[in-house]
């Protein structure tokens, strides 16, 4: 049967025998056996020769941090990161108004084909400030400042740019205001913040608790008023942290005046330099938000009748147009000394800002162009408006 086989193969087994004689010439040294085995090793010598993760992070040059963040906030390493060897705020303060820049530059470009500045090209100028969202009221008396010792005369688009930068500068200084807090003999300094859900009052609290605390070294307390939504309570509980403010909060749903009461008596006990208050922003139900704000700033004057000392409204830039309907609707709810106007980087809208300095005349204390803690820095008009322009230098 064997022999059959093998008859049957024989061609098979022939190139077989060629291949090993190729491979495995006569006289070669014959093959060490396999290593392929768990060798018998003592277990005290094992944990030895076994390294630790100590030995691994001491063998490298750089020391890894944990890929994690707090509670989900997925900006947290951003906002933690140092950026000392960044450029400096009014280079950021370009890059974030880029989207506004361009668009105003484009809309220059493409009405300059003519050099002598007739009404034709006042005309398409004001739309383009229009555009930018500068409001049409503002537009015009901006283009009209702008024309009165060049109507008739020739014009570069460099001129044109660095004069309304001008122009804008001067509508912007009445309200270039600086936040000033001064901590009273009494208890601390309130600060109540409102805007709609969405436009950033959160983060700017988080921001101004962080720049209060690491860069001033005030002693900060921020209260959760916006007792509606859980995540607003949780994110500033992060950015308390993050600052090294101390944090007060009561379940959802609570109601927000208890929780200002409560927050100005443990501060005052306490010894803290700056109260921060957060609240409610859902517009939709306009009569009940109006009623909770007028609450809370009720429950505090009982406690202080100069409270609160500041009530700060923040805006949403990307809203465009929106924003000055905002305004007018806080105004009518509370005592709004100043506004914080947010998200200058997200759109083509930062001409809103002019408009609303020109028509409200309200105090800005800061603009923010990012995520990070120093990307919020106190409003400076001719910058601003040199970043809007893209004129570039002082």
């Amino acid at each position: 049967m064997v022999f059959w086989r093998k008859k049957k193969n024989a061609a098979q087994y022939e190139q077989e025998e060629r291949d090993e004689r190729l491979v495995h010439p006569k006289g070669e040294p014959a093959i060490e056996p396999s290593t392929d085995y768990e060798p018998e090793i003592d277990e005290a010598l094992l944990d030895e020769l076994e390294e630790s993760d100590m030995d691994i992070l001491e063998d490298l040059d750089v020391m890894p941090l944990p890929n994690r963040t707090m509670r989900g906030d997925v900006r947290e390493a951003e906002a933690l990161r140092d950026h000392s060897e960044d450029d400096g705020w009014l280079s950021r303060l370009t890059k974030g108004l880029g989207k506004s820049s361009n668009k105003i530059t484009k809309g220059l470009g493409d009405l300059l084909t003519k050099k002598k500045l007739d009404q034709e090209m006042l005309d398409s100028l004001e739309e383009v400030l229009i555009e930018a969202d500068l409001g049409p009221k503002t537009a015009a008396s901006v283009v009209e400042a702008f024309s009165k010792d060049r109507f008739g005369k020739d014009v570069s688009e460099e001129e044109v740019r660095g004069a309304l930068a001008e122009t804008i500068a001067h509508i912007l200084e009445p309200v270039a205001g600086a936040l000033a807090i001064e901590k009273p003999a009494n208890g601390p300094f309130v600060l109540l913040v409102c805007g709609v859900n969405g436009a950033g009052k959160t983060t700017t609290i988080g921001k101004l608790a962080y720049t209060l605390a690491r860069a001033e070294h005030k002693k900060v307390m921020i209260a959760a008023g916006d007792t509606f939504r859980a995540a607003a309570i949780e994110q500033l509980e992060v950015w308390a942290k993050r600052a090294g403010a101390s944090f007060m909060a009561k379940d959802v749903g609570a109601d927000a005046a208890s929780v200002a009461f409560e927050a100005y008596e443990k501060a005052k006990a306490d010894g803290v330099d700056v109260l921060l208050i957060d609240t409610a922003g859902r517009l939709q139900n306009k009569a009940n938000l109006m009623e909770e704000l007028a609450k809370i700033v009720r429950v505090l004057k009982k406690q202080d009748e100069n409270l609160p000392h500041q009530t700060v409204l923040v805006l949403d830039a990307t809203t465009g147009q929106n924003a000055f309907s905002q305004v007018e609707t806080f105004k009518d709810m509370v005592d709004v000394n100043g506004l914080v106007v947010t998200k200058l980087d997200g759109s083509a809208k930062g001409g809103v800002l002019v408009g609303l300095a020109d028509q409200f005349g309200l105090p800005v204390y800061a603009v923010g162009i990012g995520e990070a803690a120093e990307d919020m820095q106190p409003f400076h008009p001719a910058e601003y408006a040199r970043a809007l322009m893209g004129v570039e230098g002082e």
